[in-house]
This record gives C-alpha cells, sequence and structure tokens, in this order.
C-alpha cells in the first residue's frame, strides 16, 4: 500500500500554524519543509537510538521529494547531512554543542542550512541551541518522538544546554518553524515514556479546562490502548480518518489539548514573564525530587508527585477541595504514574532512598522560578482552573509542612468557641457502594463518597476487572457508576491493594465471579503491601475453596497474594459455612456477591463462636436492600440470599464516617470544648455513631444527639471520668478513640480504681496493624500504664501533666486510626507531640491534619525524622512465604545449625566448626538418643518413620530454644522431611539465626555411606533422596556451604590431608559469615603499612578447576580475586549452572586466601551475562551471598528493588556498587558522572566502582581528578575509578583502591586495557608514585645470610623498586639509626646479636616482641601527624606457628589446645618457638636444654603469659615413661652441634605416632633431628622452610604485599642444593 495522503491537525502559536499533528506525516513533514522552507543545506541530527529505526527511511524520503521539488520548479538539488549523537542527558552539553559546530563548519555550512531535530527532549533542546547561536541563527524544525517532548519542550523556542553546575543553564529563546509531532512515533516508545509523557498532558488540563480532564480521567484505558495496544487492520492506521480508531482519536484528541495549552500560554508571554510559568503547575517539587531521584525516576514521574503535593498544598490553604484532590490522584494512578514517593512503583525503581525535606528545600531554593526568597508555585483552586494565572508565593513554612512525612501536634489553645465540623464519608459504606453499584444494572450516581486511598484502591480494581465504568459530576462530588451488573474480566495485571483490608476482602469473592478468558493460564491475582501479606484472610478463602472455588495462596499460608482460577460456574452457591469470629469483612464479601452465585442460592451459616462486629454486617444487608435485593436473616446466625441481579438506584447518599467522627468529638471532650457532628445522629447505619453517647456520656461529657447530627461538650480539662467497663463490640474501630480519652481520666468516686476496661475488641489485632499491642505501646511511650486481655485492652488513667511525649515520636504502622487518635491526645500532653507516618490518615481523612488546624483550631508544624521506621515484631504476622528465606543481618553470635544429606560431613564439621569458634557442638541425633534412652533404629523400628520425624521436630525446636546463642547444632540428613521443622529453620532464620546447608556430591556420598550400616534407609537410592530434598534444603538455610576438592581416595594419609583442607575453607567460610576473625576488628598494633594501591585478579576462566595448580602465580601481588560468574560455564550438562558456580566459589576459597569479589555483569555493562535475565542474575548474586563470599558486585542499573533484595540479604559481605559506561558517552567532568555516582552511594555500598571510556589523554586525568574529589574527606567511601580501552590504562595506574587486574596465563583479559599487577607497579615507580626504598638486614656475622636473595626475588618478581642489602656492624650505632631515620627506609630484618639492643632505638615496640623480648623486624610506618614511627615487631614465632599449621593438617585431626609441645634449646629462638606454640594454642608447652639453668630462665620470662614446663635430659631417654608424649617438637640448637647426648629417637614416641618437628636451623639442611623425625614417620619443617615463611610476614609488614613464595623457594633450593 503506497502511503495515504495523511490527515493533519494544527495547533498556532505566535499568530502561525506551526505546529502540525496526525498520524504516519513522516512524508508529510519533508515535504512541507522542502516546500516551504528552501535551504542550500539540510541537517539531521538524531541519536544513535532512532537512526535504527527513522534515518535510512528520512534519508530515502528526503531525496525521492527533494528530487521531485527540483524536476518541478528547477531548483538546484539541496544537500542533505546527518549527525548522530549519543542518547541521553549527557549528551546535553558544552562539549556536544561544539562538537555539532565544528561539524557544520567542516562541511561548509551558513545561514544557509536548516537543521532537523528529530528525537526527544534532549535532542530538541539541544540543536536548538545550536541553531540558535550558528550563524547568529539559522532556521530550525522540531520533529519530537517522545510524548513529553510533542507535548512540551518542541513548544516555546526554550533552547539550552547543561552544565555541572545545573540543569538548562545555559540557552536562548529560539523558535522552531515547524513543529511535526506523528503520534504513530509513539508505537515505538517503551510504555514507561509513553506514560512519562502523560503527566505533562494531565498538568495541561488539570490547570487549563475541565473537560480535557473529563477526557483524561474517562478514557484512560482507550488512550493507553491507542498507544500501548495499537490496532493494525490497515497500513498507516489512522493516517486518514477514515482508518483512524476511536481510541486514536482520542488520543490525538487529548494530546492537541495540551499543545493548544501551551502554545496559547506561550503566545501570550513567550518570555515566561507571568502566565507561562502556569505550566510549571507541579515542577516546582517535581524538580527538586528529580535532583535527587535522577535518573531513577523519569521527569515526568517526578512531575506527577510534584503535582499532588502542590495541589495538597492548595488544600491546606483553602483553595482546592480534597474532591479535586482525589480526582488528579486518581487520573495520574489510572495512567501508571506515581502520586507518592512511597509507593510500591517508586520503590522499585529507589528503593529505600529517602528524600528529606531538607534536600528538597535546598533544591527548591535555587529553583529559577523563584523572585527572590518566595516560592512560586502554581495553586489550583479547581480542576482546570488556578487561583491566579501566574505561580503563587508560597512561604518555606507552608512547603515544609506540606513536605514532612511526620507532624507536630502542640497542645491546643483553651476557651476555643464551639465548632463544627463534617467528616468525610464512610469507609465502609462507601466500599459497599462501590462494589453494589458496579455489580449492579444501570447507573447510580454515589454522593458523599469518600475520596481516600481506600476507596482509590476499590475504583482502580474494579475499573481494571471491567466490573463498571466511572465519570464524575458536579466537579467530583458525584461519581456516576454505570454497572455491568456483574459481567467482569480478567485483568491484564495484578490488582495491586496496598493496605487496604476492607477491599482485599471484598475483591476476593468479586474475583470469584470472573469467568475464564480465552486463555486458560490467566488468573486474577490479588496483592498488597507487606503489612496486607501479613493481615489474615484464611477463613474466607477456606469458605469460598469448600465450595468450589480454586483459590491459592502465591506466597505465605493465609495471606494475599493470592491466585484466583476463574471457572464458568463462578460462585456456586448453596451452603456455605464461614467463621466470622476473626472479621466481620468475610462475611460482607460472601453476602455481596452472593447474589450472583450461578447453580442455587447461598445460604450462609456463620461458625465458629461469637459473630465480629454485627453492626457492619446489618449494614450490608441493609444496603443490599437499597440496591434490590433482600437477605433473609434466619436464627443461628443463617443467612439466605436469592440469586438475581442489584438494580441500581438513581442516587445513593453515602453518610459521614461515624468512626472518623469520634475524632474531633473526643478533641471537644478532652479539651473541655464544644463540637457538633452535623451529619452523624442515631440513625445511622453505623455502630460507632453510638460512641458519644455510650462513651464519652458515662465519662462526664454532655452530649446532644438526633437523628441526623452530634454535639459535644466536654469536662474540665483533666475531669475526664474513667469507666470501669466498656462492652465495645458494636464500634470496634473507636476503641483507640476511647483509649487514648482513658490515659488521662479520674477515677468516677474519689478514691476509687482510675482504670478504664475496654472488651467487645478482639478483632482489632488483625487490622492495619494489630492494635492493641500498638496502643499499649505507644501509650507506654508517654507513661501510661496498659495491659490487654483475649478481648481487650486496660488503660490506667493519668495526671496530663504527668505525661511526656516520646522523643521518637508516636510510630502509626501505617495505620490511620492510629494516628489520629494520638492527635486527639497531643491537644492536652504538654511540649509537641511527634505523629509520625501522617499521611496514612489518606485511608479515610485526607483532610485530617488541615481541618485539625484551620478548623478544630488545633497547632501543628512539620518535622523531617527521616526514612520511615520499620514496623516493630509484635506486628500481627501469619504464616511463613514459604519462599527462599533471606540470609539478611544473621546474628554472628547466633547458633549456627549445620543441615545437609547424611554423608555430606555435618558431624565433623561441625566439631570443627565448634571447635574453631569455640563453641559447644550438639548433635541432634545424639540429643535424641540420650534424651529418649532409645537408639534411633530402635526407636524407628517400634514407632515407625512419621513418628521419629515428628518427635525429631521436637527435639529440634527444643535445641533452638535451649542453645539460641553460641552454639554448633548438627543436625540428621532427614530433618527437613518434616513441614513443621522446615518453618522452623524459616523462623529461626528470620529471628537472625544461622541455617548452615553442608553440600557434598552426591557420588563421594553414596560411595561413603555404602560402608555405614549403622542407621536404617528409605529403601530408596541416595540420589532419590537427594532429587527430593534438594529444594528444601535450600528453602531453609541462609548460607551453603560446598564442600570441593578432589574425591576421597579411601587412604587414610591422602584422605586427611583432603578433609583438613576442606576444614581450612569451612574455617574462613565461617570467618566470614560470623566475621569472628580480624574483619571488622580495630588493629591493635601499627606494624603493618597498608599496600597502595591494592588490586584485584579478575579471572576469565570457564571453568577454573585447571587453573588452581597455577593460582599463586596468576595471584602474585593481587589483594582479592574476582570471579566472574557471567564467564563460566558449565563442563557437563549434568552439572547445573548453580552448581558449578557454588564449587568454583568453593575451589577458590580452598586454593587461596585472598579474598573473592564475586561478580555477575551484564552485556550492557562488557560482561556477557544477558540483559534481559535480570531476575537470573539477582538469584546468582544471593547465592553468592549464600556462600559467604567477601565482595559483592552489585551493577547500580538494576531495578532498585532488585538491589533492595540483594542487600537484604548482605550479611558481612561487603557490597560494591558498580557502573560501566561501555559506549563513552559521560565524561567525568559531567554531572552525569555525578549522578552515577550518587546514584551507587545511595544503595550504601561499602565500595563504589565507576569505570568510564578513554578516548584521549584527558580522560585519565579528569578521572583522577574525580577520585581525588571523592576521596578525601574521612568518610568517603572507597573509590574504583578508571578508563577502559587502550588510551585509559594510565587511569588504571593512577587508581588507588582495588585495580582490577590481568595476567599472561588468562585466557582472555577481563575488560580492554587490562594491565598486569606488576606492570602498573612499574609503571607507577616511573612517574614518581611509587619512589625506591631500601631495606636491610642488621646484625653480624651476616655475609652468608640468605634473607637478600629471598627478598630482592620477591621485590623483583612483584615490580616492586625495592633492594634489600647487609649493613653488619658489632653494636647498633649510630649508623643503623641513620639508616633507619633515612627518608628512603623501607624496613629493616633483625638478627644476632642486636635483636634485645635495637629495641631501645625504637619508637614503639609490639605485644608480640615484647613477650618474646626480641625484635627482628623494624617498620617504618606514619603516624597521625605524617612523622615517621619505627615499630620493633616479631615475625619469627608467624613463621614457626604457620609451618605448624600448614604441616597440621596432614598429620592430625587432634587440636593444638590437646597437643603437648616441646622446644629443644635455650638460646634467642627458643623463645619465639615457645610463644608460636602458645599462640597455637597448646596447652602443656616444654623446654629442654642441657643447662638446666638457662631453660629455666627462658621458662620464667613467660610466667605472666603461660606456663613453660622445663624438663632434663633423663626425660627425653628411651626408658622415660613420658617419651611418646610430644605431638609438636621444636629444634632450635645449631644444626652442626652434636646432639647424640641430648635426645634420640624416643622423643618422637612409638611407631605410628604423628607429630610435627620443625627444624630452625638452616645448615645443614637436613640435620640429625629432622632425618630421626623422618624415620618415626613425623612431618617435617626444614629450617629454610621456616625462615621463607618468616621472611614472607616481613615483607608483607613492610610493603602490605604477599611475596613470591614460588620464585624464592626455586632460589633458596638453587643455592642450598649448592651448598650440600
Amino acid at each position: 500500500m503506497s502511503h495515504p495522503n495523511p490527515h493533519i491537525d494544527k495547533v498556532s502559536i505566535l499568530g502561525s500554524e506551526t505546529i502540525i499533528l496526525g498520524f504516519h506525516i513522516f512524508d508529510y513533514v519533508l515535504r512541507d519543509t522542502l516546500s516551504n522552507f528552501k535551504a542550500s543545506t539540510y541537517v539531521v541530527i538524531t541519536d544513535t537510538n532512532l537512526e535504527k529505526l527513522y534515518l535510512d527511511r528520512f534519508t530515502k524520503t528526503f531525496h525521492k521529494i527533494s528530487q521531485e521539488i527540483a524536476a518541478a520548479t528547477g531548483a538546484a538539488l539541496p544537500r542533505l547531512l546527518t549527525y548522530v549523537i549519543s542518547p541521553g542527558e549527557e549528551s546535553k552539553s558544552r562539549a556536544v554543542k561544539g562538537e555539532i559546530e565544528d561539524y557544520f563548519l567542516s562541511q561548509g555550512c551558513t545561514r544557509d542550512t536548516l537543521v532537523f531535530a528529530m528525537g526527544g527532549g534532549v535532542i530538541g533542546d539541544l540543536v536548538g541551541f545550536v541553531a540558535a547561536t550558528f550563524m547568529r541563527g539559522i532556521p530550525f524544525v522540531q520533529v519530537p518522538t517522545t510524548l513529553l517532548a510533542m507535548v512540551d519542550s518542541s513548544i516555546g523556542g526554550k533552547t539550552a544546554i547543561d552544565t555541572p553546575e545545573a540543569k538548562n543553564s545555559i540557552g536562548a529563546f529560539w523558535q522552531p518553524k515547524r513543529i511535526f509531532i506523528d503520534l504513530a512515533v509513539l508505537e515505538t516508545l517503551p510504555e514507561r515514556e509513553f506514560v512519562n509523557g502523560m503527566a505533562e498532558v494531565i498538568k495541561t488540563a488539570a490547570i487549563w479546562n475541565h473537560d480535557d480532564f473529563v477526557l483524561l480521567e474517562n478514557g484512560a484505558e482507550a488512550i493507553r490502548d491507542a498507544v500501548l495496544k495499537p490496532v493494525r487492520n490497515v497500513e498507516f492506521q489512522g493516517a486518514t480518518l477514515e482508518t483512524r480508531t476511536t481510541a486514536q482519536q482520542l488520543l490525538l484528541q487529548v494530546v492537541m489539548a495540551s499543545v493548544a495549552v501551551k502554545s496559547y500560554v506561550v503566545t501570550h508571554d513567550e518570555r515566561e514573564t507571568g502566565m507561562r510559568g502556569l505550566l510549571n503547575f507541579g515542577h516546582s517539587i517535581g524538580h527538586a525530587i528529580e535532583g535527587l531521584v535522577t535518573p531513577k525516576l523519569l521527569h515526568g514521574e517526578c512531575v506527577a508527585i510534584g503535582m499532588i503535593k502542590e495541589a495538597e498544598i492548595a488544600r491546606h490553604c483553602g483553595f482546592l477541595s480534597q474532591v479535586a484532590v482525589g480526582r488528579l490522584t486518581r487520573c495520574i494512578q489510572a495512567y501508571g504514574l506515581p502520586v507518592t514517593m512511597e509507593e510500591k512503583f517508586v520503590k522499585n525503581y529507589i528503593g529505600n532512598q529517602y528524600c528529606s525535606v531538607d534536600e528538597l528545600m535546598r533544591i527548591l531554593r535555587v529553583d529559577k522560578k523563584n523572585v527572590g526568597s518566595q516560592k512560586r508555585i502554581v495553586m489550583l483552586s479547581a480542576i482546570g482552573k488556578t487561583l491566579e494565572q501566574k505561580p503563587s508565593n508560597i512561604s518555606d513554612d507552608l512547603i515544609r509542612k506540606c513536605l514532612a512525612a511526620s507532624t507536630v501536634v502542640h497542645p491546643r489553645p483553651v476557651n476555643l468557641p464551639p465548632v463544627t465540623l463534617s467528616p468525610p464519608g464512610s469507609k465502609s459504606i462507601s466500599n459497599r457502594a462501590l462494589v453494589l453499584a458496579a455489580l449492579g444494572q444501570g447507573t447510580c450516581r454515589l454522593t458523599g463518597l469518600l475520596h481516600s486511598d481506600d476507596t482509590q484502591v476499590m475504583l482502580t480494581a474494579l475499573a481494571k476487572l471491567g466490573a463498571a465504568t466511572f465519570e464524575w459530576e458536579n466537579n467530583g462530588e458525584t461519581l456516576v457508576v454505570h454497572g455491568n451488573g456483574g459481567k467482569m474480566h480478567i485483568p491484564d495485571s495484578e490488582l495491586y491493594l496496598g493496605n487496604a483490608g476492607t477491599a482485599a476482602r471484598f475483591l476476593t469473592t468479586v474475583s470469584v465471579l470472573v469467568p475464564p478468558s480465552a486463555d486458560p493460564a490467566q488468573k486474577t491475582i490479588l496483592t498488597g503491601n507487606a503489612r496486607m501479606k501479613q493481615r489474615p484472610i484464611a477463613p474466607l478463602v477456606d469458605a469460598l475453596t469448600a465450595n468450589g472455588s480454586v483459590l491459592k495462596y502465591a506466597e505465605a499460608q493465609g495471606c494475599l497474594p493470592l491466585e484466583v482460577t476463574p471457572f464458568s460456574h463462578g460462585l456456586a452457591g448453596g451452603e456455605i459455612q464461614l467463621a466470622a469470629s476473626i472479621s466481620s469483612q468475610y462475611v460482607s464479601s460472601i453476602l455481596l456477591c452472593a447474589p450472583y452465585a450461578t447453580k442455587e442460592p447461598v445460604t450462609l451459616v456463620l461458625t465458629g463462636g461469637q459473630v465480629i462486629s454485627q453492626p457492619y454486617i446489618d449494614m450490608t444487608i441493609a444496603m443490599m436492600k437499597s440496591f434490590g435485593v433482600t437477605v433473609e436473616v434466619l436464627p443461628n446466625n443463617t443467612y439466605r440470599i436469592p440469586q438475581g441481579s442489584y438494580i441500581n438506584p438513581e442516587t445513593y447518599l453515602v453518610e459521614a464516617d461515624a468512626s472518623s467522627a469520634t475524632y474531633p468529638l473526643a478533641i471537644a471532650a478532652i479539651t473541655g470544648t464544644t463540637c457538633t457532628v452535623p451529619n452523624i445522629g442515631s440513625a445511622s447505619l453505623q455502630g460507632d455513631a453510638g460512641f458519644a453517647v455510650n462513651v464519652l456520656r458515662p465519662m462526664g461529657c454532655t452530649v446532644v444527639q438526633t437523628e441526623t447530627s452530634t454535639t459535644v461538650t466536654g469536662p474540665p480539662i483533666g475531669t475526664l471520668k474513667a469507666l470501669p467497663h466498656i462492652d465495645m463490640e458494636t464500634m470496634t474501630d473507636a476503641f483507640l478513640t476511647a483509649s487514648v480519652l482513658a490515659a488521662v481520666t479520674q477515677p468516677t468516686t474519689p478514691g476509687g480504681n482510675n482504670v478504664t476496661k475496654i472488651s467487645g475488641i478482639a478483632n482489632q489485632r488483625v487490622k492495619e496493624c494489630n492494635r492493641i499491642a500498638a496502643m499499649m505501646h505507644e501509650l507506654g511511650k508517654f507513661g501510661v500504664t496498659t495491659s490487654e486481655f483475649d478481648d481487650g485492652i486496660i488503660v490506667h488513667g493519668h495526671d496530663i501533666a504527668s505525661l511526656t511525649p516520646p522523643k521518637e515520636g508516636v510510630h502509626c504502622y501505617d495505620d490511620h486510626r492510629v494516628a489520629m487518635s494520638f492527635s486527639v491526645l497531643a491537644n492536652v500532653v504538654p511540649g509537641g507531640t511527634i505523629i509520625r507516618e501522617k499521611k496514612c490518615v489518606e485511608k479515610t481523612w485526607p483532610m485530617w491534619w488541615d481541618d485539625l488546624e484551620s478548623k478544630l483550631g488545633g497547632r501543628t508544624s512539620d518535622v523531617d525524622l527521616g526514612p520511615p521506621q520499620e514496623h516493630h515484631d509484635y506486628e500481627v504476622k501469619s504464616g511463613s512465604s514459604g519462599k527462599k528465606t533471606a540470609g539478611s543481618w544473621a546474628n554472628g553470635d547466633a547458633t549456627i545449625v549445620v543441615i545437609g544429606m547424611r554423608g555430606a560431613g555435618k558431624t565433623s564439621m561441625g566439631r570443627y566448626a565448634a571447635r574453631t569458634l569455640k563453641r559447644p557442638f550438639e548433635d541432634v541425633d545424639q540429643y535424641f538418643e540420650r534424651t529418649l534412652s532409645t537408639t534411633i533404629p530402635e526407636f524407628i523400628k517400634e514407632h515407625g518413620w512419621p513418628a521419629f520425624r515428628e518427635q525429631e521436630a521436637k527435639v529440634l525446636a527444643e535445641l533452638l530454644e535451649k542453645h539460641p546463642k553460641s552454639h554448633i547444632i548438627s543436625c540428621g540428613g532427614g530433618i527437613v522431611e518434616t513441614a513443621s521443622s522446615r518453618e522452623a529453620f524459616k523462623k529461626y532464620i528470620a529471628q537472625g539465626g544461622i541455617v548452615l546447608h553442608l553440600v557434598r556430591n552426591i557420588n563421594e556420598i553414596e560411595a561413603y555411606l555404602n560402608k555405614d550400616t549403622t542407621r536404617p534407609m528409605y529403601g530408596e537410592s541416595m540420589r532419590d533422596v537427594w532429587a527430593r530434598r534438594e529444594a528444601w534444603y535450600r528453602e531453609c538455610c541462609n548460607f551453603e556451604f560446598v564442600v570441593a576438592g578432589q574425591q576421597l581416595k579411601g587412604i587414610e594419609a591422602e584422605d586427611a590431608k583432603e578433609w583438613a583442607l576442606v576444614e581450612s575453607n569451612l574455617g574462613r567460610f565461617l570467618r566470614v559469615i560470623t566475621q569472628s576473625g580480624s574483619r571488622g576488628q580495630k588493629r591493635v598494633s601499627r606494624a603493618h603499612v597498608a599496600a597502595k594501591p591494592t588490586f584485584f585478579l579478575s579471572l576469565t576462566f570457564p571453568d577454573i578447576s585447571p587453573a588452581l595448580p597455577h593460582l599463586s602465580k596468576l595471584t602474585l601481588g593481587s589483594d582479592a580475586i574476582e570471579l566472574r560468574v557471567d564467564l563460566l560455564k558449565s563442563p557437563s550438562a549434568l552439572i547445573s549452572f548453580r552448581d558449578h558456580v557454588a564449587q568454583q566459589v568453593s575451589l577458590l576459597r580452598r586454593h587461596s586466601e585472598l579474598p573473592i569479589l564475586y561478580t555477575v555483569r551484564s552485556v550492557s555493562q562488557g560482561g556477557q551475562w544477558p540483559d534481559n535475565d535480570v531476575e537470573g542474575m539477582v538469584t546468582l548474586l544471593k547465592d553468592g551471598l549464600q556462600w559467604g563470599v567477601e565482595y559483592l558486585d552489585v551493577e547500580i542499573g538494576l531495578p532498585r528493588s532488585k538491589i533492595d533484595e540483594v542487600l537484604a540479604q548482605k550479611g558481612n559481605t561487603l557490597i560494591v556498587a558498580s557502573w560501566h559506561d561501555c559506549r563513552g558517552t559521560v565524561a567525568w567532568s559531567s554531572e552525569a558522572m555525578e549522578a552515577q555516582y550518587k546514584l551507587a552511594a545511595s544503595i550504601s555500598p561499602d565500595v563504589i566502582k565507576l569505570i568510564g571510556t578513554a578516548k584521549s589523554m584527558k580522560d585519565n586525568f579528569e578521572c583522577s581528578e574525580f577520585a581525588e574529589r571523592h576521596t578525601t574527606k574521612a568518610d568517603d567511601l572507597p573509590l574504583i575509578s578508571m578508563n577502559m580501552g587502550a588510551q585509559g590504562q594510565l587511569s588504571r595506574v593512577l587508581n588507588n583502591y582495588l585495580t582490577p587486574v590481568t595476567h599472561k596465563l588468562l585466557p582472555v583479559k577481563a575488560a580492554p586495557g587490562q594491565l598486569d599487577a606488576r606492570e602498573i607497579l612499574l609503571a607507577r615507580n616511573v612517574i614518581g608514585l611509587l619512589p625506591a626504598k631500601q631495606f636491610y638486614l642488621f646484625g653480624t656475622p651476616i655475609k652468608q645470610s640468605l634473607s637478600p636473595l629471598m627478598h630482592n626475588t620477591s621485590f623483583q618478581s612483584l615490580g616492586l623498586p625495592y633492594n634489600y642489602g647487609l649493613h653488619e656492624t658489632a653494636t647498633v650505632d649510630e649508623s643503623v639509626v641513620a639508616k633507619m631515620r633515612a627518608p628512603e627506609f623501607g624496613g629493616a630484618s633483625v638478627t644476632i646479636p642486636h635483636k634485645i639492643e635495637i629495641m631501645s632505638k625504637l619508637d614503639e615496640i609490639t605485644e608480640e616482641a615484647k613477650a618474646i623480648g626480641a625484635v627482628n623486624t623494624v617498620i617504618p610506618v606514619l603516624g597521625d601527624n605524617k612523622e615517621t614511627i619505627l615499630v620493633g615487631d616479631n615475625t619469627d614465632w608467624l613463621g614457626i606457628k604457620h609451618q605448624i599449621q600448614r604441616h597440621l593438617s596432614t598429620t592430625s585431626t587432634v587440636q593444638p589446645e590437646q597437643m603437648k609441645g616441646l622446644v629443644i634449646g635455650a638460646g634467642g629462638t627458643s623463645r619465639a618457638a615457645l610463644y608460636a606454640l602458645h599462640r597455637l594454642g597448646v596447652q602443656e608447652i616444654s623446654i629442654f636444654n642441657r643447662t638446666l639453668v638457662k631453660a629455666q630462665s627462658v621458662a620464667d620470662s613467660f610466667k605472666d603469659l603461660f606456663t613453660v614446663k622445663v624438663i632434663g635430659s633423663s626425660e627425653l631417654l628411651k626408658s622415660s615413661e613420658s617419651s611418646s608424649d610430644f605431638d609438636l617438637i621444636v629444634s632450635t640448637v645449631p644444626g652442626t652441634i652434636e646432639s647424640e647426648a641430648m635426645f634420640d629417637e624416643s622423643i618422637f614416641g612409638q611407631v605410628g605416632k604423628k607429630g610435627v618437628a620443625v627444624e630452625l636451623a638452616y645448615t645443614p639442611r637436613f640435620t640429625r633431628f629432622l632425618k630421626l623425625a623422618g624415620q618415626a614417620g613425623w612431618a617435617t619443617v626444614e629450617g629454610g622452610e621456616v625462615l621463607i615463611e618468616q621472611g614472607g610476614w616481613q615483607a608483607q609488614k613492610w610493603v602490605g604485599r604477599r611475596w613470591d613464595l614460588e620464585s624464592v623457594q626455586v632460589q633458596m633450593d638453587l643455592v642450598q642444593a649448592g651448598r650440600v
């Protein structure tokens, strides 16, 4: 089909029909421009996103039409230039503007040039400014491609660019020659972008034209469908009037109306001196919000919230009615835009980021719309009308009051005149009326309807169900409901009900009436906020399920979310039994829907004892009768409802809310004043209408009540009387009001009890919160004594003067009735009472705070207390989610419960954990047998497996209650088979406990269990058992440890060594999840130099297993290892990807001590994980936290809700917030980069990582400057900031913290431009960032020392420009001091005879060196004032200790605490050896020396720290009975000494005994001591090994880096081989 001639509409601006609208007008755009605006050169400027969609077509059409015009007119063909920029706000800069202008000049463009700006607001603003300034102004044409640009930025001639200081701060007014608005383009927009633009459309209607607003109100679904679900029956649908759909025409109508408003305003106020300011409705506060949350929220989303905030200011001032605010709110929400910062939509993007009032006011102060100190804000006076024809001046105090999340209520002035106040419509009646009218046939006009959050939720849900259509009359005072007679459809999306309990209960049964759709899988989903997901609904669901309906809990049993499966029969009917002792809303829900039963009439039988809130059931029945259905009330709480359909009355009046009326009446009672409520009296349907007569009158108030009004006059302040007992079963919601009055009562009789007992309110425990508990807790903050019983609350009266308002304020639990009740009390409490979460009153009385101040004479002020508090743990909680239990905030000292398959190593690993963490160990199986005095096989044989599982669950619960902290509990493999045990695990985790799932390869488990016949089996294979239990294990744990390594071979020595490595791996894992090691502890010694810079190695192997033997070489110089999960590939189809990743983590931890940085990098961020698999990425990130990784990389581009989901489980893992500019579009000096930094910081990470792309060397310097700006303050977060690419390598050299590095042995580099650690250190030396240093060995004689060889080998391998030399002196003379005080001094080793003498020359001595009495290492460190401090330390003991530990793991399962140690010799190194044994934990330590006096002297030097036993030669002879006692022996005597007289082979015990023998002499290499130990089968440690070990510790203390052990060992072997 050829392109039709489109129908177009035109709008005039500044006296010319410049704006063209239509569908599919692409060809028209070029023909009109080329015909009417002649130029030699045309330039189209667009971005890379639109280039793919339109540029090729634009170019072809341009050439085609220009040739047609040239042929017809004989004119020369013009040329077309195209210029494409990067999308996004960062392109709206001086730099990009300059690049465009340079391009124009290079192409010879003159004033005879016309520019097309094809794109959104960024393109329009930027290109318009270029056109305004190039050659002092050239013509341009706007071709907006976003709705926001169509109705806003393209119209009016405002052009601008951004600077780092402010948005749109440099620009000009420059009108386009044409603005072409092609609405067909909107079909290519993402939904969020389209909805973003609708904010501006709603704005213009709200300020200008009521009829246009009505179109938007009533046409939301059609307008959205025109773009998001377009009809495409013919090509170019909508181009002509004949092919244009009704929805397209409506879209055009509302967009053109918005365009016309802006055009009119611009025409009359082009330069924004007055009227044009009206277009900023919603923008003043919206821009302030945008300044804090961009780019997470879009402009239109912020403006939508801003419109509501500014409308609330107008309402507070009395300019605007609540009806208008409610209509504006509903209209905005109908298009999917947010109206508050607290709602789910916003939290999905910004998470828990909090925009404080001070921050918002700071941005408002610099708004360019202000005049002096006045804030200029547009005030609505009605829908479609503003207070003035310009923004109004609004005070800061008023703005703050409306922005603040909390309010301060001050004592009410005394002697106020009588007041009259009409509460809003009843929430209960409003919700019932909406359901009745929607289900009814015909049209009903509802007046007096409550305009609140709850009714809005109900309206929205009924509309999504197709139950009715709604429109407003009388400026929103009347809701016109066109009922569909019970005909409904499954909604396109879930019904989100917030915390609206009435709506949730009523709509549950309404959803059952919905018939199936063509898609059999489609269901109705009802969900709500976190609190709604705790509120019970099980009795209603049980009753409906028993009647044949299918409802499924999507998360926790007994609560929302619900999945309702549609059936053709809907609600079947017949007898329905319902437990009604929890909530009358269950009863009303079934009553309201019962007439639509399909098979037979409903007979509703209420069970379960006393029916709660009977007046509300009576209300429902009375209202059903008004809509044509009469319910037959039978004895025994039975109701028969006839089949039929409601017939809507023409009008229905919703009476005022009687529960809400209690608050102004109570204020009169407590303050001794008079208040009249003119629309609630004795004829009310609501039980709460009796509050004044039945509660206030007995408390001492004067009450006058007619059928339609109630007047209360309170007694003098402080003289209300206590009520011994009041049954409030008929007005349960009013008990909160009664409770606060009871808090300030006096005894009824002098000397009597000042106690009020309120009963009949049990249902209040399952409302918006547990209201009884909430009232007790909050009243307690004031000093009020309360208690509760099964049916109510007891409140003790107090003198008003004794009450003190809580400093932290009243927490309202998102409950409107809590907030309003305490505002009553606050009217008399001395000082000001803070009410938190003040907006929760919008559920029933949105104008409460305004009315309190303006009509009731109260006094309030604003306060901002920061983010909302979490609900307390006494909230009502029902069931558990059944989903994966998060490991958030596990307490480090919580008992660790170990679960897993039998044979996974739970007992042995559990015992190891107990030893490592020094905690008692308890085995569930052993505890079971011990307490029941039987064995498990016997118990199972006698009672069976089910009984065993039941008893096992009881044992688990008993142990968890008995040992909640600081224990290790190992469970049987099948404990997860029992639902009660699974729930116990999940509950324990929710309380901060740790449940650790131990995972072992199923092949190993099978091999092990084939040998074990001590316990009965299920009679099924272990693989089948694992298949059944695997999901349960993961459901019940919050941490997981994978036993990864070589398969055990059945060879004792080999298996012991393998298992020891697994234990070491577990030890490190435990230190992370419990934070029991050095992590987080304050350093007690300064004897350590922090490495700068630090590095992490970016692994790029698909499977690291083959690289493990080379890992030490790969990680040389690195401080951490990055595991790139997105690059991993499972080696076999039999191994799931998750299991493969888990094994990789465990293998890394097993083969390297370096912390793991766990990264899942998405494609758009330079990795390989698919961008569209966000759920998969989030799941893997949470898995990483389960596996106890030290660092977790979180991409800040993820949806904020997903980030928060991950962070909720972070435990002790450190979070790296990362962002990569892979396209190179964001400059380090730009505001956009600052925004990314703020976005990263907003998730409260431990490290921020920002990566750019270098296009020039300048980018590296700007990167370095950026880092310096953000890392100078003490509380600044660590920052990784670099550029990718070859030109960015300098930035890697300049980066100081955790620079990612590569290695030549890796298959590929993880990112372009990566260097290895050695290359970076060498480069830093060249540019002066890493100066050369000199290290020494002090002592004599030292010429044969191996230390220079060791240290210089390592320095060279690492790339450090350091040299280690000898300085031999007989004493510690001035030459030694001069060396140490020299600026190039890096550190020194100290050997005999200076180890003691040098101590007096140093500034500080470590505790270890003091204990040993000798210094072998000198470390220069910088003090607080940047002065050099010489610290003396000792690393000899570290060399001994770590070598023993390394060899112990291969020889013994006995812990050092149970071993005996011996040191041979009493020379200087013996002290280090003794100290090493002590630090290992050895309790029984002996020393032997031929000269007992020397041995005794050494032993005595440690008497204040530990005991050393001195033994003589006779005790080492073969005849000694104790000759086999020692497990650890360290020889400190020279290797050349004649030792036969000192000891023989008997010191190593009997044949088969395993131990570790350490030789400290390294000449000769194999001493007699080592030979005897080897012959006895002991593990032996050569003196050279200890020397290398302690040297490594020296180097680490000097330079903060682990040295090249492998290269040093090779050199030592060569030297020693030459000496032997």
